[in-house]
């Protein structure tokens, strides 16, 4: 699969559910042998397994929203073991994972797969013209 948003994301950002420079906005990185991305159909956290999330980030900071294109500082996953990570998908984290709206998920980049040491793995968001992702 390529990099793409999640349906409930797109409609999110529509109906002004997801704020993107004033929500708080997570990545977890994901195990895509214990989860298959259903775009369409996968709304919010409680969707991908729990044994699929490999680590979580703290909030997204320095967002921006300039022309549609998502951007934010790069982020730092600390300490992280487990299994090998696939995928980032990134959410509006409201503390509730029934309840944190999915927005993109990301399989295609630099340095993915990841095997995790227990040491931090730093994520760099692309500096193209699309950034994180594009509207």
């Amino acid at each position: 699969m390529a990099n793409a948003l999640y349906d409930k994301g797109r409609e999110g950002f529509l109906t002004g559910a997801i704020n993107w420079t004033s929500d708080n906005i997570k990545a977890v990185m994901v195990d895509t042998g214990a989860y298959t991305a259903d775009l369409a159909n996968h709304e919010d956290l409680a969707d991908i397994p729990s044994g699929a999330r490999i680590s979580t980030s703290g909030n997204l900071s320095s967002k921006t929203a300039t022309a549609g294109v998502a951007d934010a500082a790069d982020v730092t996953f600390s300490t992280v073991t487990g299994a090998t990570v696939e995928a980032l998908v990134l959410y509006k984290d409201t503390g509730t994972a029934s309840t944190s709206r999915l927005i993109a998920y990301i399989d295609t980049a630099t340095g993915l797969p990841i095997t995790p040491n227990g040491g931090d793995i730093n994520i760099a968001w692309p500096n193209g013209s699309s950034k994180i992702f594009k509207l």
